[in-house]
């Protein structure tokens, strides 16, 4: 039974979008606490207190809730949340959230707060009474003196201080300079940022650090505009960009942490149009906006009363961090920033542009990637990235490629070697039990059509791998250099497995060379291929059926994987993958394999990946 409220939605229109708001948000509803302080959506945890979770479920609806009333829209219970923030600041209230500590998880609320304010004061400002003000006034005022994290937590101090601006509260703006000025030194150039002093470019680029940048271009002080100015200038160079990580169908690449905001990624879009920045042509951006929308629209995304659940294309808890709470795959709404806008906007009035068919090879040397396409499907191949401390981050980060269609896995068994999923990845291991992966590389360059990396990972062994695009394959070849005998298992992409049927879907085994699967709508492969350096290996094609839960975007898979032992010394692997929206396999990999030089000449020039380049 589908019970995602925006199944059957069009998104169509400016009206069919303030309904999935209000479809989206009337579930919470049952969630209030008597003093409407706090909404509590399920039982798991995070790592921050209790009430830092309920006041997420109360306050990251905003990003939705305030622009829908700033267009004039309505929700039938925003009297219920009007409440809850009157009764929540206040000290003296038995349900009051608490102050607002360094590094705190109600500083990010703070934000949501803030946003409210700037777009709604109406109703978010005037609804309350008047100690509910006073008491809201002094818990922002509050948050300001407090210490956000070094990444783009900075931007929440000035969220706050646009809505505090907005209303008339006096506030130190020497502090909101200190955070802009912090955030602006993580310019990698050509419109990127890191997310801090990280190799780190994901998902937080465009629904956090061009987000908010976005709404201080639109919102901010007239006497910082050459900033203003700075943060839209980045945006239009870096739309065209972000929209290679978009699909034909609507998807977005699953890449990085916080996945469990799912659609958020569309507030990139949203925020473009907010700041009345046409990067590309208002159709193109309605429809890289509206599509994503429509992907999400059929997804088993929420339980059985339409509350959001933690994961990406169901209930996932495996592949969360420590930090997502029932209430947080409500950042979501950042995508209906729009709907503050008239109709009679250009991003409504424009007819929205069809899917446009890409072919060719991108390169995007900041973020580390090499992007192609196949039928509207798109894949990077990645490197260069270093994955943050947080939960199975190896596969969020390190990955060889990374699909719209195919997701990746995250293994639910932690690195367990005999069972793992491990998608274009490379395994190793020395005891048949624990798995060692690509995690944080020593070298990473990029070209036209191919990254290269040098890796470790374990004490002994020492990887240089190259990734080179050859729509709508790619090739991998690895040089190894080991210093102990362990075993490995390299993997393809993981597709979604159906209830067999003998007719279409036969029990998957190996073909010759080839670890393949062909379902009744997609299909697998691995190619063994003989490396041009020293000493190629041959491996053993198989199609294991992974544990549950673990692929981000369906529940069971298949992957097809290539195993071999290595003992010490130098070895070469090569491998040809390759998935698509086929029933049936391929005949056999393309031809013709670079050579040893070329290779080493790939390692030897190309260009720094810039955000490894710290």
């Amino acid at each position: 039974m589908m019970t995602n409220p925006m199944n059957g939605n069009p998104f169509a229109t400016r009206a069919d979008v303030q309904r999935a708001v209000q479809d989206l948000t009337t579930p919470l509803l049952a969630g209030f606490s008597p003093g409407r302080a706090r909404v509590e959506l399920g039982t798991s945890a995070a790592h921050f207190h209790t009430a830092a979770a309920h006041l997420e479920g109360l306050s990251r609806p905003f990003w939705g809730l305030a622009p829908l009333l700033a267009g004039g829209g309505t929700f039938d219970g925003i009297d219920l949340f009007v409440e809850g923030v009157n009764n929540g600041a206040d000290p003296d209230h038995p349900e009051y959230w608490g102050p607002v500590a360094d590094r705190d998880q109600r500083m990010v609320e703070s934000a949501a707060l803030g946003y409210a304010l700037a777009l709604a004061p109406e109703t978010f400002w005037d609804g309350l009474t008047g100690r509910g003000r006073d008491c809201l006034r002094d818990w922002l005022l509050h948050s300001l003196q407090q210490t956000p994290a070094p990444n783009n937590w900075n931007f929440f101090h000035v969220l706050v201080s646009l809505g505090l601006t907005r209303v008339g509260v006096d506030h130190d703006l020497s502090i909101i300079k200190g955070n802009l000025d912090r955030l602006e030194t993580w310019d990698m150039g050509n419109g990127w940022y890191r997310d801090g002093d990280q190799r780190q470019a994901d998902h937080y680029i465009p629904f956090a650090m061009h987000f908010y940048g976005l709404i201080y271009a639109q919102y901010g002080p007239e006497a910082d505009a050459a900033r203003r100015e700075r943060f839209r200038e980045r945006a239009r160079l870096f739309a065209p960009q972000i929209a290679h990580w978009y699909g034909a169908d609507g998807s977005a690449l699953p890449y990085g942490r916080s996945l469990t905001y799912r659609f958020a990624h569309g507030g990139i879009w949203g925020a473009l149009a907010l700041a009345g920045e046409e990067a590309l042509p208002w159709g193109e951006i309605r429809g890289h906006w509206a599509r994503n929308l429509r992907w999400w629209s059929d997804k088993p995304i929420t339980d059985r009363t339409g509350v959001m659940s933690i994961g990406y294309g169901y209930a996932q808890l495996s592949m969360a961090e420590r930090y997502n709470s029932p209430g947080s795959p409500y950042w979501a709404f950042k995508a209906f920033a729009p709907l503050a806008l008239p109709e009679t906007h250009p991003f409504w009035t424009a007819e929205e542009t069809p899917a446009q068919e890409r072919d060719g090879v991108v390169s995007l040397p900041e973020p580390g990637m090499v992007k192609y396409e196949d039928k509207g499907d798109v894949t990077v191949l990645s490197g260069g990235q270093q994955s943050p401390t947080f939960g199975r981050t190896a596969e969020k980060y390190n990955k060889f490629a990374y699909s719209t269609r195919y997701g990746f896995s995250a293994e639910p068994e932690g690195r367990c070697f005999a069972n793992g999923t491990f998608d274009n990845m490379l395994a190793f291991s020395e005891n048949g039990e624990l798995a060692a992966l690509r995690s944080r590389e020593s070298m990473a360059r990029i070209g036209d059509d191919w990254l290269f990396s040098a890796w470790s990972p374990m004490p002994e062994v020492e990887v240089e791998t190259w990734l080179i695009a050859r729509a709508p394959w790619h090739l991998r070849i690895h040089r190894i250099v080991t210093g102990r005998e362990v075993e490995t298992v390299e993997g393809g992409f993981a597709i979604r497995r159906y209830d067999p049927t003998p007719a279409r879907n036969p029990e998957p085994a190996p073909i010759g060379p080839m670890a393949g699967i062909a379902t009744q709508s997609d299909m697998s492969c691995i190619v063994d291929g003989t490396a041009p350096f020293e000493n190629p290996v041959s491996r053993t094609p198989r199609i294991i059926t992974p544990e549950p839960n673990s692929n981000v975007i369906w529940p069971q898979s298949w992957v097809p994987q290539l195993t071999g032992t290595l003992t010490p010394g130098t070895w070469s692997l090569a491998a040809w993958v390759r998935a698509g929206r086929d029933m049936a396999l391929p005949d056999g990999a393309p031809e013709g394999l670079p050579t040893a030089a070329d290779l080493v000449a790939m390692r030897e020039g190309g260009q720094v990946i810039k955000v490894w380049d710290l």
